[in-house]
This record gives C-alpha cells, structure tokens and sequence, in this order.
C-alpha cells in the first residue's frame, strides 16, 4: 500500500527538501495582534530575518495549532488519492498540534475502511522532529512500508538528541520556561542557559554558562558525550533563530574534529522562534540517548 509522510511547521525543514521527500505540511500560526501568518506556506517566502528583527524590536508575537479544516481537506485528499497517512507530530509536551491532528486523522479515517492513518507523536522540536521526518521519509523512498517506517521511528525517537542555547532569557520567561527573577539575573550576568528536550519531549534547562560562546561549545560536548557511531551514516543539524554565524561556528567546531559531515541548517520557524526568540542555536543529532 502507497502512502504519504505527513508532519507540521515544527519541523524546520527546508522547502527544497520538503518538496524533493514530497511531504505534507499542517502549518501553526503566529500571530502579532489581529494579524495572522501561517507559519509554512508552500511556494510562498517568509522573511524570517524580519520576523526575528521585530523580536528584538520588542514586537510580541502568539501562536496557534494549525487550521483544523485546512488539515481536515489534506488528510481527504491523501486519502481519496488512495494513500495512507503516517503523521509525525511535534512534541505534545510543547503543543496541542499532535493530539488534534491525531484525533482528526483517527475520526476521519473511519470515513475510508480501505485506508490507514498512524499517528506519532515525536516528542521532538524543529529539527530534531525534522530529522525523524527526514530518515522516514528516505526508508519511505526506499519501499519501506507504512508499518517498517512508523516501527522505526518509534524505536528511534528517544535517540534523537536536541541540546541548543538562546541569547536573551526574556524571551523564554515570556514563554513561562524561566522565572522572571532568573531572566533579569541572566541578562545582567551574562548567563547563557543551555537546555534540551528530554525523553517526554518537554524543554529542560541544564546548565548555565557565561557568555555566547562557552555555550556553544557545550552544544559540541554534549555531541561527543553521546553521538553513536558511524557519524558517517548520520546527517546532522542545527536549526537558529537569525543567528547563521552562530550555526556555522558550531559546524565548524564539529568538522575541524571530525571532519566533512552531512548538515540541514534552517532558521527556527516562528511559532517556535516566538518562544525562544532571536539567538536561539539548537544542535540536533542521533545519540545513545537523550
């Protein structure tokens, strides 16, 4: 049976290769009053420099879950087409997007008994959730069926490390992840947390370093503390909000040890990017563990 690899805006992918794995995209939406975005628009360009330029403008942007019945007429189509759907969802300890497009996916599927509909939740963010999409969409690619693909990516979620480090604590004390008190302490002192997401898929703070680049250099630590072998056989990423310096740095840091690698680096979309803000560098590899 054919089917399709279906995830949402979370994931971070480029549109070069969302258009060459064919994926289907449920975009979230950012918002800045009235106004509403969505946060992928196939064919279309978002300015995400400029988006980040208003965060540091002070502009203050909110998020939703992505349009149930624009969802409602993909999932259709795909259906109608004959296709199965494997939805790969962005964490569900981060978003309500997973459990709604899951909840429609199962009602809708009773509408068509010959099809399937398997839904994920990948625990994961940008593109630790775009890396999970990227393999499964290449064993898709290699005539992998629905239930090989949907298997693999249950038993390898949890080795999909996400370390990553933001410039400006302020914003993720907007988004309710740090104290008030501990946002102004950080800003004062130059305090650059570094976090992860962990095996329930929620943002964990760490540890704390002083100034930029110490934290980017423990992004590079934690890889080498838990990266599995071959690194050959691994594509790596970074995802950053307006900061491209930043993730070349850390590219750098990884191929002057280790040699040329296979790399995705993309700007954080912004529904996430509304939370962590501008500066936000996040490292995403396979390792032994979260």
């Amino acid at each position: 049976m054919t089917f399709k690899i279906a995830t949402d805006s979370c994931c971070n992918l480029p549109e070069d290769i969302i258009d060459d794995l064919d994926l289907t995209i449920f975009p979230l939406v950012f918002m800045i009053g009235e106004e509403q975005h969505q946060s992928y628009l196939k064919g279309e360009f978002t300015d995400l420099q400029q988006f980040y330029t208003h965060m540091r403008e002070g502009k203050v942007f909110t998020t939703s879950l992505p349009n149930l019945k624009d969802a409602e007429a993909e999932l259709k189509a795909i259906f109608e087409s004959g296709n199965d759907v494997l939805y790969l969802g962005f964490s569900s300890a981060l978003s309500g997007t997973y459990e709604a497009i899951n909840l429609l996916g199962n009602d809708l599927v009773k509408n068509y008994p010959d099809r399937t509909f398997i839904a994920i939740d990948t625990l994961a963010a940008s593109l630790g959730q775009g890396l999970l999409v990227y393999y499964a969409a290449k064993m898709h690619a290699e005539g992998k069926t629905i239930d090989e693909v949907a298997s693999w990516v249950r038993e390898n979620l949890l080795h999909m490390c996400h370390w990553f480090t933001v410039d400006d604590l302020m914003f993720l004390y907007r988004g309710g992840r740090v104290s008030r008190t501990a946002a102004f302490a950080g800003s004062l002192l130059n305090i650059k947390p570094v976090l992860h997401v962990d095996d329930e898929g929620r943002l964990i703070p760490v540890e704390k370093t002083r100034g930029r680049m110490k934290s980017i250099r423990r992004l590079f630590e934690h890889f080498k503390e838990t990266f599995t072998e071959p690194l050959s056989d691994q594509t790596l990423a970074i995802s950053h909000g307006d900061c491209i310096e930043d993730a070349l740095t850390l590219k750098k840091m990884l191929e002057d040890e280790y040699g040329p690698q296979k790399f995705i680096i993309n700007y954080v979309d912004p529904v996430i990017g509304a939370h962590s803000g501008p500066g936000t560098l996040a490292f995403f590899f396979m390792g032994s563990h979260r």
